[in-house]
């Protein structure tokens, strides 16, 4: 049986050894790796390349699919807010990361201007007005046109077709 924990690591280390920032995801679905990624923001420059991300979209690509059912998702860290959100969105079965923030925190950090892992989770639960992010509202009705229209299109439903919901 495969090690899909060790391959885990074994990714986010030759990542640091190639450069790059100690994060990998792999993919499993019927015991079989679907998609497999390092982070790569350092080597992209792309602050959106984490590992779960690239490996979400290679997997839901490969699949012709946005959900990830039936999926199992390793990943090294805790997700970031992003990955997390990434992640309940393709509503795999089961994530398993293998160390937390407060392990690795007296290894690395990754704080930025309005992003810190020790406040974002409550600035994030904020009113958009109190966060420290500026942001701005300027309310469009056409711009909610673009939703009615996507309804119209979509036989009147207001949900993605096939979507999977949540359990009560």
């Amino acid at each position: 049986m495969a090690d899909y924990v060790q391959r885990t690591i074994d990714i986010a280390r030759n990542n640091v050894t190639a450069g790059g920032r100690p994060f990998a995801t792999v993919i499993v679905r019927d015991g079989e790796i679907l998609a497999e990624s390092p982070n790569l923001v350092a080597q992209s420059h792309d602050p959106t390349a984490h590992a779960e991300i690239l490996a979400i979209r290679e997997a839901c690509v490969r699949l012709g699919t946005e959900h990830l059912v039936g999926a199992t998702i390793y990943v090294l860290a805790h997700p970031c807010p992003m990955c997390l959100g990434a992640l309940y969105y393709c509503s795999p079965d089961e994530v398993v990361f293998l160390t937390t923030r407060d392990a690795y925190e007296p290894h690395y950090v990754d704080d930025r201007k309005y992003f810190e892992l020790d406040t974002f989770y409550p600035e994030f639960a904020k009113s958009w007005e109190q966060r420290r992010l500026p942001m701005r509202y300027e309310p469009r009705e056409d711009a909610v046109d673009v939703y009615r229209l996507w309804q119209h299109r979509n036989g009147g439903d207001r949900r993605v077709s096939g979507a999977p919901r949540s359990q009560p």
